[in-house]
C-alpha cells in the first residue's frame, strides 16, 4: 500500500487574483499548501513527496517546511510552463515500479481514507481517479445554443489525486510530450494510450481552491470538521 505523490506547485493562481502562489495563502493561519502537505505527513503509507515548485518560491516553500514540521517532501523540482509540464519534470526523476500519486496542491481537504481505496484501486489495475457522481445537469452548447442534454448518471466530476503504476505514467508523459498533446489531467494522457483507469467515489468535500469565492466554501469545510470532531468527543 506504500506510495510516493507527485504535488504540482509551481502555478501563480491568477483566477485567485491573490498577487502571489494562491498555495501561500492561509486558512486559519497556515498556509494552503501546509494543509495539504498535513494529510501526507500524516498518512503512514505515503513514502514521499515531490514538490514541483516555481523557482521564485523555492527559498519560501524551504521556510515552511522546516517551520510547519514537514518531513515527508524528498524532493522540490522546478515546474514547467504548465502543470503538465511540471509533474513530467518530476515523474523523469523518480524510478521503480510502485505506484505514484499526483495530487492538486489546492486541494487540501483529501481525506487519507480516500487515498487509500485510491492506492488499492490502482494496485489492482494499474491506474485509478477520485471522483464524485455529477450533481447538475450538464448541457452542450453551440454558440450560446443548447445542442443537447448529457445523461447525467454517466458522468463524474474528476479530483485528485490520481493513482498510476509509475511506468505506466512515464510512458503516458512522454508520449504527450513528443506529440505536444496538453490534456486536462493526468489521467487524460493515460486515456490515451489505452490503460485502464477505475473511478474511485471520493467527496464533495475535496475541493480544489481556485478563485476568491472557493475559500468562503473552504471556511465552512474547516467548520463542519470542527464540529464533527467535537460531536465525536
Amino acid at each position: 500500500m506504500g506510495y510516493e505523490v507527485i504535488i504540482p506547485a509551481a502555478g501563480q493562481g491568477k483566477r485567485m487574483e491573490a498577487g502571489k502562489n494562491k498555495l501561500l495563502l492561509e486558512l486559519r493561519e497556515v498556509p494552503v499548501l501546509i494543509h495539504t502537505l498535513k494529510v501526507f505527513e500524516q498518512d503512514r503509507n505515503c513514502k514521499a513527496v515531490h514538490l514541483a515548485i516555481h523557482p521564485d518560491d523555492e527559498q519560501e516553500m524551504k521556510k515552511l517546511l522546516r517551520k510547519y514540521g514537514i518531513k515527508k517532501v524528498a524532493s522540490l523540482i522546478y515546474g514547467g510552463k504548465e502543470r503538465q509540464h511540471s509533474v513530467y519534470h518530476v515523474v523523469k526523476e523518480l524510478n521503480g515500479e510502485g505506484i505514484v500519486l499526483v495530487h492538486d496542491a489546492a486541494r487540501p481537504f483529501v481525506e487519507i481514507d480516500a487515498i487509500s481505496r485510491l492506492v488499492e484501486a490502482a494496485e489492482e489495475t494499474g491506474a485509478s481517479i477520485l471522483a464524485v457522481p455529477m450533481k447538475d445537469t450538464v448541457k452542450k452548447a453551440n454558440e450560446g445554443l443548447v445542442s443537447e442534454t448529457v445523461e447525467r448518471a454517466s458522468l463524474w466530476s474528476v479530483q485528485t489525486p490520481q493513482a498510476f503504476r509509475l511506468p505506466m505514467l512515464l510512458d503516458a508523459h512522454e508520449r504527450a510530450a513528443r506529440e505536444s498533446y496538453v490534456g486536462t489531467d493526468d489521467a487524460s494522457l493515460v486515456e490515451r494510450t489505452n490503460g485502464n483507469i477505475k473511478i474511485v467515489e471520493g467527496s464533495y468535500d475535496n475541493i480544489k481552491l481556485t478563485t476568491p469565492e472557493d475559500l468562503y466554501f473552504a471556511e465552512a469545510i474547516m467548520n463542519k470538521r470542527m464540529q464533527g470532531k467535537k460531536k465525536g468527543k
